[in-house]
């Protein structure tokens, strides 16, 4: 079993949203930052989010700034990302992954500086 899960991808409409969850039942994630990275079919992996141990610093890939955010619910061990007015180029399987780092307020998107990544899920935005 891997040490992360993600879900709530699926297919929308240009505009709509969605909400990605990463949870685990290995790792207690409030104790490092995690990361939100994507991989379109024949581009690199992408960095599109990340969050603090701390919960109170965040980072966004300017592709992504004003329409997605990300949060932590450390009651149930589970990082979200808030995905609003979705484009077709937001197309990808979707991956948490925890950082190596762990700094209080640390914050990446390199995706060389994360490990445990989850099985990813797939969010298509088609109409």
């Amino acid at each position: 079993q891997l040490p992360l899960v993600e879900s709530g991808g699926g297919l929308v409409q240009p505009g709509g949203s969605l909400r990605l969850s990463c949870a685990s039942s290995a790792i207690t994630l409030n104790k490092y930052t995690i990361g939100w990275f994507r991989q379109a079919p024949g581009k690199e992996r992408e960095g599109v989010s990340c969050i603090s141990r701390n919960g109170g610093t965040s980072k966004y890939a300017d592709s992504v700034k004003g329409r997605f955010t990300i949060s932590r619910d450390n009651a149930k061990n589970t990082v979200y990302l808030q995905m609003d007015n979705l484009k077709p180029d937001d197309t990808a399987v979707y991956y948490c992954a925890v950082a190596s780092m762990t700094g209080r307020s640390y914050t990446s998107l390199t995706g060389s500086e994360y490990g445990n990544w989850g099985q990813g899920t797939q969010v298509t935005v088609s109409s």
